[in-house]
This record gives C-alpha cells, structure tokens and sequence, in this order.
C-alpha cells in the first residue's frame, strides 16, 4: 500500500512507499491503451511544468521562427522534432527519458494509482507498470492531446505551417490531426500529482 496525505493507493508488488505531492506534472507516454504494463519507458518524457500554457498558437509561428525559435516562455522550438497539443498550440519538448522511480499518476477521472518505471536493462529497454491493474488508458487524461511531429522527408518538408488550425481543437481522446510533410507519433498523457521519496535519494 502507499500513503499520500492520508490516502492508500495500491502499489504493483504490494510495496509500502512513501510520496510526496507535487504541482502537477506531464507524462507523454507510448503502450496499448488496455496495458497494464511493458517495456519502451525509455521513449516516454516528462514536462515538469504544464506545456500548454507555455505554448504558442500556430497563427504566432511566423513570429516564433522571426524570434530564432525561442518563444515567448524561452524554450527552443527544434524544427525536425516539434510538439502540438489538443488546442493547436505548439508545445515544448518533454525532457527525455522519464527518469526511473515511482509516480503517482491519475486521468483526472476515476484511477489515481503507482507508475513504476524499472532502470534500463543491458539492451537500454525501461519497464512499466501500473497498480491496482489499472491500464494506461484508465491513467490518461483524455482532454490532454499531444503528437509528436518529425520529417517524412527530409528535412523542412515538416512545419507547424502546414498544419490545418481548423482541425483544432482535438475532442477528448481523439487523435491529433497530421500535418503535410510529416511522420506523427501520438502520446497519451499522464498526469503526476506525486513521486515516491525514493525517486529524489
């Protein structure tokens, strides 16, 4: 079982672990909407502050790239590896990989529950696991979309540009929209509301 202000929350492997609550944080996480657990976390990332408010509109590109890419909030926009959310705002890139340890994760919906993500093994490859046989889409907030967008062929064929701004905003737990030039990768999103005190040793 897991305490966290005063709540026990089941643990994968039965473990007692202590958490602390923290302002929100973002997943972007890869697996099979009904997986209970798998391997490939280290292809999943984290934006430590919400992206969504930091974001820019696709009708302020022109102005981001006039700005050298740094938007407004100072990140970098990176024209071969670029974000969108749900509203067609183009977001930050997560930090990559999700660090190992325990999370408590929840969709804002029903399942608030342990997110263990194991160190990389001898190939590199990270598992996950859920508790209380949660799957990933029970954890995923379904109002929060995010793609991924990278070149289909080479590089410039794929800019915010391109995309469509009335094919936003995304209905909850659609897919994201692609865009004229590019490969699209889609991530479910999951929202930390507290990590183990173990991750921070």
């Amino acid at each position: 079982m897991v305490a966290v202000g005063g709540q026990s929350v089941q643990a994968a492997g039965g473990s007692q672990t202590k958490f602390r609550y923290i302002s929100a944080q973002y997943i972007a996480a890869l697996g099979a909407p009904g997986a209970n657990s798998g391997s490939g976390a280290q292809s999943w990332g984290l934006w430590p502050l919400d992206p969504g408010p930091r974001g820019v509109t696709l009708s302020d590109f022109e102005a981001l790239k006039k700005a050298g890419g740094v938007a407004p909030a100072r990140w970098k926009f990176d024209g071969k590896d670029w974000w969108l959310e749900e509203n067609g705002l183009i977001m930050e890139q997560p930090e990559f990989p999700l660090p190992p340890g325990k999370y408590l994760v929840t969709g804002a919906r029903e399942v608030t529950t342990v997110l263990t993500i194991h160190p990389a093994d001898r190939n590199g490859d990270r598992r996950w696991e859920l508790g209380d046989n949660a799957t990933l889409h029970d954890v995923t907030h379904l109002g929060c979309r995010s793609a991924r967008y990278t070149p289909a062929a080479g590089e410039g064929s794929c800019s915010p540009a391109n995309a469509q701004q009335t094919a936003f905003p995304v209905d909850p737990g659609g897919a994201m929209p692609p865009v004229e030039g590019c490969r699209k990768q889609d991530y479910a999103v999951l929202i930390v509301i507290g990590v183990a005190a173990e991750n921070e040793r």
